[in-house]
């Protein structure tokens, strides 16, 4: 049996509107219009009765059956999105929004039939399908007048006994726990079974993963990330819409209140071209990190202006419309920009990245909705030289006006469980900072470690210790201390590693106190660019070494005190790989390695940049070598800035904080 319609092609992409949008030129209209592209690209992979969506890629590990279903979860909510904010009205002469209601319903009737050969996979304790049925869940509510209002009593009982596998079954102890408060919140609505008392605990396990300033851990641990913005703050949003009258209004204003605060934070991890800092887990949701700008706006809980939401989103979404995504095949590929798998997890499966759609609730706000009618606004990357520090996850952020790039300096967040759990590693957690223009390295498991960012022991073979657990010790205006053991497969080394970051405008200088058994090398990393056009041009000269992509980007790494061997620098380094990093196909990063430590405590500063000012990149070099360290017999570091800018550090230990002054 066919689809009982013949879908309609999305309408071309409107003309950017400058006067309202000085800053991305995208509209209401631009939104609409991707989101009908992307609904569009995903027809060719659907199921005959539109209950699955098998889209090309490699499968999650839930199995392909899985996958199919998730394929019909997340593009349903984009789709109640467009629905919604359409009113389930047609333009004249068009009739994409009703093909779209029946599309979904369509879908949903064969899904939720058990005997049908496309019914989805029940919902049990920690499977996958807990994941999609809040989509689902979330899609039914906001498309209720035109979609769940209209469909048969019987088609009803299935999708609410379909949905009724959560009550009494067992989520995942992490943001999982509010996928079932959305659904039984969803089935109370409807007069479903549902049990109250699972609301309210997974409610309450937010509380218990809350650490102030608007950031919670996304678990237990300190597992610090993205899903902060699009689960752990949105869903409590969808939650009280869902709920209406029935929700408590004091937690609600605590939800809303927690929010606000966040989006103060959150307005400052967009760079100037739209692109997100590159951090954390499931980055190829991409522009999903917009989704909350507009969540606040939807609830009454965003302390913006209007201008400045839509100019934060919108920049997110062109960003990557600019630079090819969705795809030539109208599809959102596992990965970034292009198909890149390492920016996945193995849970990830070709229409994970669907959740992508979280970023059109935006839709759900009227077209004359002040966030659609106002003039962009400049973001805070868009007017000065920013610094923000967030005690919460123990990060920096730093960003500069004159390139419009956004840094973010990581003492905090490893996501490992809560010790004495094992030490596991991974570049985007583990790095000492990351980029709105860059992505760290990520070669496969079975090869060395990448020196990205990153400072390791290195043993026999050139073996290599990672980051492991991250200890916060302080972060407060430019500065952030934390420590680590350094940790190989075996576990972790019988060595510590104290390290301090200060920032000032593009430049970071990284205070290392490395307490290690004799016989180890030190390398340290600086920032990998990227390029799929060609290699990164590196250079290299003793105690430095720099990587500069062809459109400007550049990057330097020089050893300023301690570095000398014998009253020698160490010659700098270029790592340069093919393929191992989501930016692009070519990248090199910058190194230095002291290839003998004596034993004992080493103090080691080194000055990282990271820049595509024109005014600083061409004398690069220059500016580099004008930065001066001393080190203090009452355990304070002198550190003086290319510009002249001096910083005093008192060197923190395991067990005290460090302490910056500038002058």
């Amino acid at each position: 049996m066919t689809p009982p319609y013949q879908p309609i092609a999305p309408q071309s992409p409107p003309l950017p509107n400058r006067p309202l949008s000085p800053f991305t030129g995208y509209t209401r209209a631009h939104w609409e219009a991707q989101a009908d592209t992307l609904l569009a690209g995903l027809l060719p992979y659907a199921t005959p009765h539109l209950a699955q969506y098998r889209l090309p890629g490699r499968t999650g590990y839930a199995g392909a059956w899985s996958d199919g279903l998730e394929g019909y979860a997340r593009s349903f909510l984009l789709a109640a999105f467009r629905i919604a904010g359409a009113q389930g009205q047609d333009l004249p002469g068009r009739t994409f929004i009703s093909d779209l209601i029946t599309r979904y319903a369509t879908g949903l009737a064969a899904g939720t039939d058990p005997h049908h050969p496309e019914h989805w996979p029940q919902i049990t304790d920690r499977s996958q399908p807990m994941v999609e049925a809040a989509s689902i869940a979330i899609a039914l509510h906001e498309t209720r007048p035109w979609l769940w209002d209209h469909l048969p009593d019987a088609v009803r009982q299935r999708v609410a006994a379909w949905l009724e596998g959560f009550v009494g079954a067992r989520p995942n102890d992490s943001n999982w726990r509010l996928f079932q408060v959305i659904t039984e919140e969803f089935l109370a609505s409807i007069g479903a079974s549902y049990r109250q008392s699972e609301i309210d605990a997974g409610l309450a396990r937010l509380d218990d993963w809350y650490r102030g300033d608007g950031w919670y851990t996304d678990g237990d641990g300190r597992k610090f990330d993205y899903y902060n913005a699009l689960a752990l703050h949105l869903y409590p949003a969808l939650w009280s819409r869902i709920a209406g009258d029935r929700a408590d209004v004091t937690l609600v204003a605590t939800h809303r209140s927690r929010m606000r605060t966040f989006l103060k934070t959150h307005q400052h991890f967009f760079g100037t071209d739209g692109a997100p800092v590159h951090q954390g887990r499931s980055l190829t949701y991409r522009f999903a990190t917009a989704a909350p700008l507009f969540a606040g706006a939807l609830v009454d809980a965003s302390p913006l202006p209007p201008g400045r939401t839509r100019r934060l989103a919108s920049g997110a979404l062109k960003h990557f419309a600019d630079r090819g995504v969705p795809g030539g095949d109208g599809l959102l590929s596992l990965g970034w920009y292009r198909p890149f798998l390492p920016v996945t997890q193995a849970y990830s499966g070709p229409a994970s990245p669907y959740w992508a759609g979280k970023a059109f609730l935006g839709l759900l706000l009227p077209p004359e909705h002040a966030v659609w009618t106002a003039p962009e606004e400049a973001a805070p990357v868009d007017i000065a030289d920013q610094y923000l520090a967030l005690p919460a996850p123990g990060w920096l952020l730093h960003s500069t006006a004159g390139d419009g790039i956004v840094r973010l300096i990581n003492h905090g967040s490893d996501r490992l469980p809560p010790a004495p759990a094992p030490v596991h590693h991974s570049p985007h957690y583990s790095r000492f900072a990351y980029s709105s223009a860059t992505a760290p390295e990520t070669p496969p498991d079975d090869s060395p470690y990448a020196p990205d960012n990153h400072i390791a022991l290195l043993g026999p073979a050139d073996s290599s210790t990672v980051r492991g657990r991250i200890h916060p010790l302080h972060t407060h205006d430019r500065c952030a201390a934390s420590w680590h053991a350094p940790s190989t497969a075996e576990g972790e080394a019988s060595a510590r590693i104290v390290s301090t970051s200060v920032v000032h405008g593009p430049w970071e200088m990284r205070i290392h106190q490395v307490e290690a058994p004799t016989g180890f090398a030190i390398r340290e990393g600086g920032w990998a660019l990227a390029s799929d056009d060609v290699l990164p041009a590196g250079e290299t000269g003793p105690g430095w070494a720099a990587v500069r992509r062809a459109d400007g980007l550049s990057t330097a790494l020089v050893g300023v005190l301690g570095w000398d061997e014998n009253g020698r620098l160490p010659f700098g380094e270029v790592a340069h790989a093919q393929g191992r990093n989501a930016v692009g196909q070519f990248s090199a990063a910058p190194s230095l390695t002291l290839t003998h430590h004596h034993g004992g405590t080493r103090l080691l500063v080194t000055l990282v940049v990271l820049t595509a000012d024109p005014k600083l990149r061409d004398d690069l070099a220059d500016l580099c070598a004008l930065a001066q360290a001393s080190a203090a017999p009452d355990g304070t570091t002198e550190v003086r800035f290319p510009d002249g800018t001096i910083t005093h550090v008192r060197r923190s230990t395991a067990a005290t904080e460090a302490a910056c002054t500038r002058q």
